[in-house]
């Protein structure tokens, strides 16, 4: 028997588009955590968690069922003003609240993790979305986290694929979630953990690594209908805002203002597809330089300092 969840979905409680300047306008997800939870049951999943960005709020409605776990997506802040994003699974409200202390330390973090023997990932570790990278971000993520998501919903196979390498490469686990920001994208990616019966075996099978990413990979075509829908849910939720009047009816007549501009939506979502790839293959290949460096380092130098050159035997 095995067991399936999708380890990376959002709902409502995400909040705010981090994203300048729709902060004020847009949010991640307009779908309720009860209607992503019978999505996802409907699409066969067998367990179900919500990992909305830095809050447990949605997962703690419906963690009254049994099949149910709390988890969370972390913004993880690193030297520099760079952040990771990282999947954390399986957690206690006690637990959330000391990951939130520290997750503006990325060092604390990771030992807190490691103490309380979370399972936690690195997600979609080549996406610009994130916003700047440095190679040795990753290498630090590698060296204390023991997943990588390699299979997201919403990132291109191409992409998928580096982090698949990186992944061998790092020789960690590797796991997969839709990324889901609206419900038709909800489990079109997963994590499978062989021989699971119960949640407590797949949260155990999650922290010792026996894990198979599954499902789809994403597309431009998909992108550019999620960023529709939640273009279409921003409108909806201003409109009923509005309502109220104040500076909500101010907000909503300036984006009635910018409608017009919406058919060039599809223009804007092929620059973040096309921006996705050269993003992961530059940083891919970064990577694969430095690891290869650090690996001729250490061959070069034995126990006692450094190897003396090779010579012919005589």
């Amino acid at each position: 028997m095995t067991m399936r969840c999708d380890l990376h979905v959002h709902s409502a409680r995400s909040g705010a588009v981090d994203v300048r300047p729709f902060t004020r306008v847009a949010n991640e997800s307009y779908a309720e955590p009860l209607a992503v939870y019978e999505q996802a049951r409907r699409r066969g999943m067998d367990l179900f968690t919500l990992t909305d960005h830095n809050t447990i709020a949605g997962a703690l409605e419906l963690a009254d069922r049994p099949d149910t776990f709390v988890s969370e997506e972390v913004s993880c802040a690193l030297p520099g003003g760079r952040e990771l994003h990282l999947g954390v699974f399986g957690i206690t409200e006690r637990q959330h609240e000391a990951v939130a202390r520290s997750r503006h330390d990325a060092e604390a973090l990771f030992a807190y993790l490691a103490e309380e023997r979370i399972a936690a990932c690195v997600n979609h570790p080549f996406s610009a979305l994130t916003g700047r990278r440095e190679t040795a971000d990753l290498q630090r993520a590698f060296a204390n986290l023991p997943l990588v998501e390699a299979r997201n919903g919403m990132m291109s196979e191409g992409v998928n694929a580096h982090a698949v390498r990186a992944a061998r490469t790092a020789r960690l686990s590797m796991v997969g979630g839709s990324d889901a920001h609206t419900l038709p994208s909800v489990a079109r990616a997963f994590t499978v953990v062989p021989e699971a019966r119960t949640r407590e075996e797949f949260l155990a099978g999650l922290r010792r690594g026996f894990t198979m990413p599954a499902g789809r990979s994403g597309s431009y075509a998909r992108l550019t209908a999620d960023v529709a829908r939640i273009a279409a849910g921003a409108y909806a939720d201003q409109a009923h805002q509005a309502r109220r009047g104040g500076e909500a009816a101010w907000r909503f007549a300036l984006m009635a203002g910018v409608a017009p501009l919406l058919p060039l939506l599809p223009l804007v979502t092929a620059w973040i597809f096309l921006h996705e790839q050269l993003f992961a293959r530059r940083h891919d290949r970064l990577f694969r330089d430095a690891t290869t460096r650090r690996r001729g380092r250490s061959a070069a130098s034995g126990p006692f300092g450094p190897a003396a050159a090779p010579t012919l035997a005589r």
